[in-house]
């Protein structure tokens, strides 16, 4: 197989790396020596950053049993009782983690706030459309958090129960999250942008004993009401016992609802129920695109572990930071970001559209509430750039460290326009992992280098491998991303999968005991990794497989382009039609000239390979409700699927730009009997 990304005879030069004492200074190397002093890893070398953290990585996946270990004792997490092992069995999917240990998310997030010296500083910043922040203090999160605990258990919520939010990124999400975790009762959530199908495709399947909801909101400098999907929900969920409405806008309760606060008036110290260390946290959701999402469970020691080490070490973030990611309660995102608390940083709650009132506007979230990591989508850096935002310029950044990109690859001119245009010394994350282990499988590390287009390198604890179609191992060449050794935030099981038939379906029969993501990706020989994009929407032409990140990452230089998508479509005769969809920007045409610049521009950048057999104008490009390109489906599509076999019209941004291509695929095949190439 040939990689876009090769590695070449020429070393590419970082376009960042950390100072000698940024790097002396991060979390990850006082972590680091640590475990060589006390758990057998092999020593740091200040002088060779890149061969002592691949040192530090290849110990982490050899000894699975001491690096855990070692994470939870640097981390101080408390066991109420203790484990008999940390990996008792190793097998994936069932692999079993500190087996006998109890213990408690929700009081790990919190003990900041027993420390009297803190307990009044802001633990949570919110901030709206008008970009104020409004600060909840330590002792306030702790004290509503209590209040609403001692609520849910009166009201007959136990462990294991669930309990459903239909909220925005407010801090009554987060302190519904924490009460529900405190509980031992499991939580899950979708954004209150989802319609009442998406919602209830969703929290039907957990039959949730409480929804906490509001029944309006604001973004994009309107009122959006809710209140009759709040009822519709109501109505569809039998097994609620309670709704608890939160007047986000100041309305009344509907009738039968009780008032938010009320129920986190009580000044009421936390009661922490301990549960096994494998015992559900919260219920995440798949995109859903082709059937019901599949309904993802995660445990409380699981990710307590994976995310103090993802946040605490790989992020850099500890007690004083401040904690932005713009993000939405119905993407995996907010979980993380909620975990800020564990390392004791400020949250950053943003409850708003992402450029409103216009392109800037995260940037000057950023600003205002001094974040020391800001994290936001590629696309949203791409807009940026196209826009011609000069942020480091223009704003005063000086508190932000790191700029992190997720949702899709971050494309080389990303990184190198966050680093003229918003900072030199930024420290530039693009980070890639998944709901499916709400976490990161490669990504930020402090003290590391940063080259244009790629991830810096796997996470620790993560034996991240590029492996070919027949499981061998690949370097500097594409492979299909796997994981050889489990993650404790690898999920417990989906609900309603007693046998996990539905669960080894997703990820171990590609590769027998091995997870497989579904994304291509390379692993370069300097220990950095690049990600194409989906394996499953894979762009095969004559042999070689290719990635639709690459060509996204090409075309969408292209001022004259908003946004594309490229599908690869097997034809009857044994042929192959790969057409390029392109929205184009405001007052852009799609003449001959633009035609030929594309071509050349993917040819130049790319290969003639990746040169599509046709470019099409389309009015927009579909996507799920967190943001990803529905490239299988509109591949389906045009193949003459019917959009009700192929898509779950309540997971998608916009049905009607999925009916434009079921439209041109029939007229296609009408023309041309089958050959999609006209």
């Amino acid at each position: 197989m040939t990689a876009a990304h090769a590695a070449t005879p020429t070393e590419p030069a970082p376009l960042w790396r950390p100072s000698r004492e940024r790097a002396a200074g991060a979390r990850l190397t006082a972590f680091h020596a640590h475990v060589a002093a006390r758990h057998g890893a092999p020593p740091p070398s200040p002088d060779d950053p890149e061969g002592s953290y691949a040192a530090l990585h290849r110990w982490s996946v050899d000894e699975l049993d001491a690096f855990w270990s070692a994470v939870a004792d640097w981390f101080d997490v408390r066991f109420a009782t203790p484990h008999q092992a940390v990996l008792a069995d190793r097998r994936m999917p069932g692999a079993r983690w500190f087996p006998g240990a109890t213990l408690n998310y929700a009081e790990h997030a919190l003990r900041r706030a027993l420390d009297p010296a803190v307990a009044e500083e802001p633990a949570l910043l919110r901030v709206d459309e008008r970009h104020r922040p409004e600060p909840v203090s330590w002792a306030e999160l702790r004290r509503q958090v209590g209040s609403l605990a001692a609520a849910l258990r009166e009201h007959g919520v136990r462990p294991g129960d669930r309990v459903a939010g239909y909220l925005p990124n407010v801090p009554q999400a987060v302190v519904a999250l924490l009460a529900t975790a405190c509980v031992g009762a499991v939580w899950t959530s979708c954004a209150p942008d989802f319609g009442a199908r998406s919602v209830l495709d969703r929290f039907q399947q957990v039959e949730p004993v409480v929804l906490v909801t509001v029944d309006r909101y604001r973004y994009g400098g309107r009122e959006h009401e809710r209140a009759s999907t709040v009822a519709e929900l109501r109505a569809g969920l039998p097994t609620l016992r309670a709704v608890v409405h939160v007047p986000l806008l100041g309305t009344p309760a509907p009738d039968g609802a009780l008032e938010w606060d009320a129920l986190t008036a009580a000044d009421t110290e936390p009661e922490f129920t301990q549960v096994p260390f494998d015992h559900p946290l919260w219920v995440l959701y798949s995109s859903g695109t082709t059937g019901l999402p599949k309904a993802i469970v995660q445990s409380q020691g699981g990710i307590l572990l994976e995310h103090l080490k993802q946040l605490g070490l790989h992020c850099d973030l500890g007690p004083g930071d401040r904690f932005f990611w713009y993000t939405s309660t119905g993407w995996m995102m907010w979980n993380f970001l909620v975990s800020g608390l564990l390392t004791g940083t400020t949250v950053v709650l943003y409850d708003g559209a992402p450029g409103y009132p216009d392109t800037g506007a995260q940037w000057r979230v950023a600003e205002r509430t001094r974040a020391a990591l800001f994290g936001t989508s590629a696309a949203y850096v791409m807009a940026c750039a196209k826009a011609d935002l000069h942020p480091g310029r223009d704003l005063d950044l000086s508190a932000v460290r790191c700029v992190a990109t997720t949702g899709s690859p971050l494309p080389p001119d990303g990184f190198r326009w966050l680093h003229e245009r918003a900072g030199a010394d930024l420290w530039i994350a693009s980070v890639s992992g998944g709901t499916d282990v709400c976490s990161c499988f490669a990504g930020a590390v402090p003290t590391l280098p940063v080259y244009p287009g790629e991830l810096q390198a796997p996470g620790l604890g993560t034996d991240l491998r590029a492996w070919s179609p027949d499981g061998l191992p690949l370097t500097d060449e594409v492979g299909e991303l796997v994981v050889a050794a489990p993650m404790p935030s690898m999920p417990v099981r989906f609900w309603n999968d007693p046998d996990d038939a539905r669960y080894r379906d997703a990820y171990f029969t590609t590769f027998p005991g091995v997870w497989r993501h579904g994304d291509w990706i390379t692993l370069t020989s300097r220990g950095t990794v690049v990600i194409h994009g989906r394996s499953d929407s894979t762009l095969n032409r004559q042999g070689v497989r290719m990635g639709s990140a690459d060509i996204y990452e090409a075309v969408e230089r292209l001022p004259e382009i908003r946004e594309s998508l490229v599908v690869g479509i097997e034809l009857p005769d044994g042929g192959y039609w790969m057409p390029l969809f392109v929205r184009l920007a405001e007052g852009a045409a799609l003449d001959d000239a633009l035609r030929a610049s594309i071509r050349r521009t993917i040819r130049e950048h790319l290969s003639p390979r990746h040169v599509p057999d046709e470019v099409i104008e389309v009015p927009g490009v579909p996507h799920t409700l967190t943001g990803k390109r529905l490239e299988v489906p509109v591949k389906r599509l045009l193949q003459g699927a019917a959009l009700e076999s192929t898509v779950n019209p309540g997971s998608v941004d916009d049905v009607e730009l999925l009916r434009f291509f079921e439209r041109l695929g029939r007229e296609r095949a009408a023309v041309s009997g089958g050959d999609y190439r006209g």
